[in-house]
């Protein structure tokens, strides 16, 4: 019996494809955090803690009114983050009002308190004006590596990695129903997961790497 000893091509090909991805998203990541001063000392208008990092990025709402400030490039107001985010959480323009209202509330007495006393946001109580402060930046470089539920992409290519092995090793073998394919269609199937999965990574980073270009 010699199943594991001559893996095919694609399989390899794959595995290997999958390894730098992770290593390069892993050192663009340290490297993005180093630039931006992060040490991970945590507290509000100094450097952001790793855990505060993802509590806000865990919340679509405050992603979204950190994406709606990069996008305006001006102080934009409570009441237009409102309408931006009920348009998009209700998939109509204008957004009904009982959304609109929501989400109102919702950045007034919640998110936006946070995200100023992070340091992520000035927000002007009496203008109700909101723009970038000094931590948006550091948001702005985790918005690109780390997706909103939490996975960065490298575990996500490196799950899939291992993935992609093992159902080839498995398709070798002869497991049952993932035998009904050879192993070699099986490195296919995985080879265009990957790379249609970094063309969608890229297609949501594409309005952040603009405005780093302009800067």
């Amino acid at each position: 019996m010699s199943y594991l000893a001559e893996p095919p091509v694609l399989a390899v090909v794959v595995s290997d494809t999958t390894k730098h991805l992770s290593t390069r998203l892993n050192t663009d990541c340290a490297r993005l955090t180093t630039s931006s001063g992060f040490d991970g000392t945590g507290g509000a208008g100094g450097e952001l803690a790793e855990g505060e990092i993802h509590d806000v990025l865990r919340n679509d709402r405050r992603r979204m009114v950190l994406e709606l400030l990069g996008d305006a490039g001006e102080p934009v107001t409570t009441r237009e983050l409102s309408e931006a985010i009920a348009a998009r959480e209700a998939d109509a323009d204008p957004p009904p009002r009982d959304v609109r209202q929501s989400v109102y509330i919702s950045l007034q007495q919640t998110h936006l308190p946070k995200l100023a006393g992070l340091g992520v946001v000035d927000y002007d109580e009496n203008t109700k004006e909101v723009t970038p402060a000094t931590n948006a930046s550091t948001l702005g470089v985790y918005m690109e590596v780390v997706p909103k539920y939490g996975l960065a992409y490298s575990e996500f290519y490196g799950a899939l990695g291992v993935l992609g092995v093992l159902l080839v090793v498995a398709a070798r073998i002869g497991v049952p129903v993932v035998g009904a394919l050879s192993a070699g269609t099986w490195a296919v199937v995985v080879f265009c997961v990957v790379v249609a999965s970094a063309a969608y990574q890229t297609y949501e980073q594409r309005s952040s790497l603009v405005h780093r270009l302009r800067e």
